[in-house]
């Protein structure tokens, strides 16, 4: 593999991946590097909204017409990865009138499709919305999956020669006679696909330009460099609710505050957001009450959250950049604009460009941009064609309904893997062998689960954001472990183990925040079906005690032997305490 490339690309979310693609299609040596995995950072970690400019065309008008251009871009070159839910921006009684009619003029000059509703026709669209809605203005939001899609401009931009570099951590920026001339990265790989190298070793990796895609890591790799980027880091809470309480994304009509957003994602629907800044993009409190407000303020808007049960929540650090002196002082009236940053002529850096801003909505145009200028210093015209060339997936979605026909699928796991897999369905799908549900909750069967594993290796935490497994009410309390089996016999034990436990700690890290009332329960079950049938709570094996096979259940070995013996069994693999083995004379 080679260690040199025309351009190193830092940052594996949708900006830096959608970089990776267009580079590389206009024929350039792309190598990206990303600390974690794909979407590690920010794009990860958000609602899944796409834009349809609703959101900014009061506040932000230049930003909601790029939102509607790029938002039916995207229906086109990632179909699979969108679903057009539609969106509404509801009134309540005590919301401004004036600031109703300037968001439904502002989305008309902006180019949106808007559409006045009564209260009454809002609430037969999305019956659990609050009685008392006043109206709602209809716009063309939707839903998108920020897993697949990078995933799929990743596979594009390898398809078109690019190296893409997971669990590869930038520790420092390489500077050789005032120029940027590469990376020095260290790797913590596993076994599998992405088995460059061995866990904590380093790497220089040269290249004639490197682009800083890593939103609001931006600034640390700034300080590598020597520059100053002035990212500023703003974290927003999201809460995820056990089902779709509304099909429709639902944002109150109101001016930009913390918990006015509802999107249905999937089985789910996520609750949005707050926006505080803070310094440390890796290192700040993630508080409760900012899951209370999540779900006392938008059950104004729809009050059967109030009974719903909360899976988990997670929080997300937007990028926020503004020009220096600009000296705003509350990050919600930042703007959502983006920055490109030539260090050459910002700095007298050449060799490096930063990338800072925007929304992931807008990504793919982003990402048009910063290649335009890196082109430009490399004398190269390639005509940008990402937004006509359909992503691996996506380029017939209208075989989903041959497929339909072809294979009788009605049923949802049928439907939602073709829905996930798009024009990619018939390689996958078609395998001859048995093809059982791995996770019940999201529907993933073993066939698209080992078409995850082929292209992630045995990070189980990378096939689940390419499929979706564990990501549904059960949190992995049931699937979890079948996705570890699918890593046998291909990897030994050890690494299938720490892949497990990597996954039970992603799991886990978000429900944190939801332990009470009915996921607190289903938290329970999950750790007592886990210690009592994996024994994961004392695992000897991880501990180096030695396993007491004896200590478990044979089973009768005589007709009628049933419970003859009862007492000597111990179905947790544990061994009786002494006080318990003196009471049973043993």
């Amino acid at each position: 593999m080679s260690d040199s490339a025309e351009v190193l690309v830092i940052g594996g979310g949708s900006t830096g991946t959608g970089i990776a693609r267009d580079l590389a299609m206009r024929g350039l040596d792309v190598t990206l590097v990303e600390k974690g995995n794909l979407t590690h950072g920010t794009t990860g970690r958000m609602h899944g909204l796409l834009h349809s400019g609703g959101r900014y065309a009061v506040s932000d008008q230049a930003s909601a017409t790029e939102c509607i251009e790029e938002n039916r871009v995207l229906r086109d070159i990632a179909a699979h990865c969108v679903e057009m839910t539609g969106g509404l921006f509801v009134q309540r009684p005590e919301d401004d009138d004036e600031y109703f009619q300037e968001k439904l003029e502002g989305c008309r000059e902006c180019g949106i499709p808007a559409e006045v509703l009564s209260g009454e026709e809002a609430r037969e669209m999305e019956p659990y919305l609050a009685k008392d809605v006043k109206r709602a203005i209809r716009v063309p939001d939707g839903a998108i999956d920020p897993f697949r899609l990078c995933v799929a401009n990743a596979a594009s931009a390898e398809e078109h020669g690019a190296r893409i570099e997971t669990h590869a951590e930038v520790i420092d920026v390489l500077v050789e006679d005032g120029e940027v001339v590469g990376l020095e990265v260290k790797h913590d790989s596993g076994p599998g696909k992405r088995e460059h190298h061995t866990p904590g070793e380093t790497e220089k990796l040269y290249a004639d330009y490197v682009v800083n895609a890593s939103g609001a890591w931006a600034g640390q790799i700034g300080d590598m460099a020597g520059v100053d980027v002035a990212v500023r880091p703003s974290k927003g809470v999201m809460t995820i609710m056990n089902t779709r309480q509304v099909d429709t994304v639902v944002n109150r009509c109101r001016p930009k505050g913390d918990a006015d957003i509802i999107v249905p994602h999937e089985t789910a629907a996520i609750l949005g957001t707050t926006d505080e800044e803070v310094e440390d993009p890796d290192e700040y409190p993630e508080e409760q009450w900012e899951v209370d407000m999540m779900i006392d303020t938008l059950s104004e808007l729809v009050p059967i959250l109030q009974e719903a049960r909360t899976i988990r929540s997670f929080w997300g650090v937007r990028p926020l950049y503004e020009p220096p002196g600009t000296g705003t002082t509350d990050p919600t009236d930042i703007t959502r604009d983006f920055f490109l940053l030539d260090h050459e002529d910002r700095d007298d850096l050449p060799g490096m460009t930063s990338i800072v801003g925007g929304k992931f909505t807008t990504y793919r145009m982003m990402a048009e941009k910063i290649s335009d200028h890196v082109c430009e210093k490399f004398g190269i015209t390639a005509e940008c064609r990402t937004a006509d060339e359909p992503l691996p997936g996506s380029d017939d979605f209208s075989i989903l309904r041959d497929y339909m026909d072809e294979f009788g699928l009605r049923s949802p796991i049928g439907r939602r893997s073709v829905q996930r897999l798009g024009s990619r369905a018939d390689e996958v799908l078609k395998t001859g062998e048995p093809n059982p549900v791995i996770c019940e909750c999201e529907a993933v069967t073993r066939a698209e689960f080992a078409d995850a594993v082929e292209g992630s290796g045995s990070d189980l935490n990378a096939a689940r954001i390419r499929t979706r497994a564990s990501m549904g009410n059960c949190q992995g309390g049931f699937c979890a472990h079948r996705m570890a089996n699918e890593l046998a016999p291909k990897y030994e034990a050890e690494v299938v183990r720490t892949a497990l436990d990597e996954l039970y700690q992603e799991r886990w890290k978000g429900q944190r925040h939801a332990l009470w009332g009915d996921q607190l329960s289903q938290a329970m079950l999950n750790y007592a079906l886990h210690a009592t049938t994996m024994n994961r709570d004392r695992d000897p094996a991880r501990t180096g005690a030695s396993v007491d096979f004896s200590a478990f259940d044979g089973g009768p070995t005589e007709p009628g032997e049933a419970g003859a013996d009862a007492s000597a069994a111990a179905t947790d693999g544990g061994s009786l305490r002494e006080d318990e083995s003196r009471q049973e004379g043993r």
